[in-house]
């Protein structure tokens, strides 16, 4: 069989600051370590289940260059780098069995959640055929479109909770209690991966009993976006225009592959400042 693991950090066991997610601060490399052994522990239980599964690892954090290549389970592929096709989820494709979600945080305006935010800063809420989602519920969408359930969701548990009002069967491991944007009680990050591996092998070997989340189109998309900037820039995108509210803008997409490009687009052009 064939799994996708797609690592984020912010929800990474033992991670409470943006100084240990963020390339440009001193701890750093502390927090790439944290991320690393959380996704160790998840390709150990996917292959504790399946001992001759395909697991493809994807780096799905900022730079999308986190993950330390060497000290990566050996068994495991590692996709890394970016712009790439389906941007957290590279790698996933209709032959996918199963996908877990490792270091996942709660989408913006919710908690209390360690970090939460939607994509980026930018980014103030996304609604699909009315629905709020975030990076959980945007990717979780995402695979369901290719027919891949979402098993394991790890992370606060805001971002669990969030997992589990998606798809209820989904397995999920909460490593730290939020107590806000920057402080948890945390699990010690031995005790986060020993529960990790088990339950990845749990969710794997549970997988054709959790339902893929699947959504139809047509689909009405509203996005929340917080610089005018990023707002001029959206419209001159065909289909997308203005909606009720200074900060939204709206389109309607045929499918919700379509819906999950036009969204990633719009995250990109949150980062263009005005010349």
């Amino acid at each position: 069989m064939k799994a996708l693991v797609s690592v984020d950090m912010e929800g990474v066991s033992g991670i409470v600051h943006s100084s240990e997610t963020n390339p440009e601060r001193y701890d750093y490399q502390r927090g790439r370590e944290l991320m690393t052994a959380d996704a160790n522990a998840v390709i150990a239980g996917v292959l504790d289940a399946e001992p001759t599964a395909d697991v493809l690892v994807a780096d799905a954090h900022g730079t999308f260059r986190n993950l330390l290549p060497e000290r990566l389970d050996r068994r495991a592929r590692l996709v890394r780098g970016k712009p790439r096709a389906l941007n957290m989820l590279a790698g996933l494709d209709e032959e996918t069995e199963a996908a877990l979600f490792v270091g996942y945080h709660v989408r913006a305006g919710e908690g209390p959640g360690v970090l939460a935010h939607t994509m980026n800063g930018e980014i103030l809420d996304v609604r699909v055929a009315g629905r709020s989602l975030g990076e959980t519920g945007l990717n979780t969408a995402m695979a369901g479109h290719l027919g891949v359930p979402v098993v394991l969701l790890s992370g606060d548990d805001a971002a669990c909770a969030e997992m589990a009002d998606l798809v209820p069967g989904t397995v999920t491991v909460a490593v730290k209690e939020a107590l806000g944007m920057a402080a948890a009680v945390t699990l010690h990050p031995e005790e986060a991966r020993d529960r990790l591996r088990r339950a990845a092998a749990d969710a794997v070997t549970r997988r054709t009993e959790i339902p893929p989340l699947a959504l139809t189109g047509p689909l009405d998309v509203e996005v929340d976006l917080a610089s005018p900037h990023t707002i001029d820039l959206a419209t001159l995108i065909p289909g997308v225009s203005r909606a009720a509210g200074a900060r939204t803008v709206a389109f309607t997409a045929p499918d919700y592959a379509t819906a999950y490009r036009l969204i990633l687009l719009l995250a990109q052009l949150a980062t263009i400042r005005p010349a």
